[in-house]
């Protein structure tokens, strides 16, 4: 593992910019990520252990868009902050229809609805297709008398206080780098493939200009994105754990032996604060979560080195100091955050040119990935 002090670092201005905020005793946390991508797992789980940990803040009520109940959250909460987590959405690149399917219309739902009290937007990147659409999400954010919003990187920070101009606007880097050398992210000993992988999603935010031709010249690539959208891989995370208590030698996990594995290494870990997730709102969801962060530890401690167009996959090999190549993905995200936080990093290259790949990924290895 390389030196990780320079996520730590990045963890300290993410502390130091979210004190902005100031303090609450309890609040709502919405919108978890129902999904299976661990990069939205990994800025929940960010989110939950700052509040309870740094903020000393009750989380009363958690939910995602599926089981959002208003009168359960009232009943909860009161007029309690509201938290809304970050991420990559605050947009209409994955617009799918109403507030119960489409995160910023169900943000735009949350903001419109709860005038009464303060409500914090996590470190969000931001991208719209449409310029209806973001003139419709500025009226809404500017028509709340307190919202806060936090952008995380350059780019989305110039369109916030372009458009946004009645939200108190902050830049900060994302909710993942709080789980730096914290013991949530408690790792264990993997032996190292002599492979490569090539981390890559195949959605919307694909740059397809660079997602293919030199990478497959190099030896030993293999290709994959998260582990967790492998089906058998998310049934563990969403079913075993959910029903785990903590107690996995009781458990069966349908002969998935690497699954297995992996949650006994966990147990230990489990134990150090099973507490503190089961005393949470709805602590099936951080379980899951948990699951899934643990899942891409596994995935990517395997490898001498990877390749990634996520974000989170750039943040994971950061906080675990693996040699990595950080490709930009089709707008400005990914290079947009790397030009905010993370050019120093000295085990990653950023490529936004297919002629780049191969010198950059032989003088990784030749730097930081000899035994």
């Amino acid at each position: 593992m390389k030196n990780t002090s320079v996520a730590e670092n990045i963890k300290q201005t993410l502390h130091q910019d979210l004190a902005k905020i100031g303090q609450f005793d309890e609040c709502a946390l919405l919108d978890y990520p129902e999904e299976r991508n661990i990069g939205d797992h990994l800025i929940w789980l960010g989110e939950v252990f700052y509040l309870t940990d740094i903020c000393k803040t009750k989380i009363k009520y958690a939910s995602g868009i599926s089981d959002f109940s208003t009168e359960e959250m009232e009943k909860q909460v009161g007029n309690a902050p509201i938290f809304l987590t970050g991420g990559g959405n605050l947009g209409d690149l994955w617009s799918l229809g109403g507030w119960w399917t489409d995160h910023q219309n169900f943000r735009e739902y949350i903001i419109s609805r709860y005038q009464d009290r303060a409500i914090i937007i996590m470190p969000q990147s931001i991208y719209f297709t449409n310029a209806d659409n973001l003139e419709r999400a500025a009226k809404i954010f500017n028509s709340h008398p307190n919202l806060t919003l936090f952008v995380r990187e350059q780019n989305s920070y110039e369109i916030a206080l372009k458009y946004f101009d009645n939200c108190q606007v902050l830049k900060t880097t994302d909710m993942a780098f709080h789980l730096a050398n914290t013991v949530y992210l408690k790792t264990y000993d993997i032996e190292r493939e002599s492979s490569i992988l090539y981390h890559c999603r195949h959605d919307a935010e694909l740059n397809k200009d660079i997602s293919s031709a030199p990478i497959f010249t190099l030896p030993n690539v293999v290709t994959d994105d998260w582990i967790s959208l492998q089906f058998e891989y998310w049934e563990f995370c969403e079913s075993t754990l959910n029903n785990l208590q903590f107690t996995p030698n009781n458990i069966q996990i349908r002969s998935i032996d690497l699954m297995q594995w992996i949650l006994q290494q966990l147990q230990q870990t489990f134990d150090l604060y099973s507490f503190k997730l089961n005393s949470l709102h709805n602590p099936k969801r951080h379980r899951t979560s948990l699951g899934m962060m643990h899942c891409g530890i596994y995935q990517f401690k395997q490898q001498k080195m990877i390749i990634t167009n996520r974000l989170h996959g750039h943040i994971m090999c950061i906080i675990l100091g693996i040699p990595h190549i950080f490709l930009a993905n089709f707008y400005h995200k990914n290079e947009s955050f790397y030009e905010s936080w993370t050019h120093q990093v000295p085990f990653c290259r950023f490529v936004k040119n297919s002629s780049e790949i191969l010198p950059f990924t032989y003088e990784l290895m030749e730097n930081y990935c000899q035994s």
